[in-house]
């Protein structure tokens, strides 16, 4: 999991499929499962309480995540 106050915009993060498959269209997740990689794009408030992180995928499809959903990668 990653904690979203210490990312800064350009980082490259891994979603983790097992938890969001049962969320996302097939689409989405036949590309994340070829290439679970995406670039931090920016923000969205998806609920009073809490907001997701945009990602914008190897093939420029862009997708939010909750941070449970992500993990860094080693630089």
């Amino acid at each position: 999991m990653v904690q979203a106050e210490t990312l800064v915009k350009g980082q490259r993060l891994r979603v983790d499929l097992n938890k969001v498959r049962d969320r996302l269209p097939a689409d989405l997740v036949r590309q994340l499962s070829d290439d679970p990689i995406g670039v931090l794009i920016g923000y969205k408030m998806v609920d009073g309480n809490s907001f997701g992180l945009v990602l914008q995928l190897t093939n420029s499809m862009t997708s939010w995540f909750f941070e449970d959903e992500l993990h860094l990668l080693a630089e």
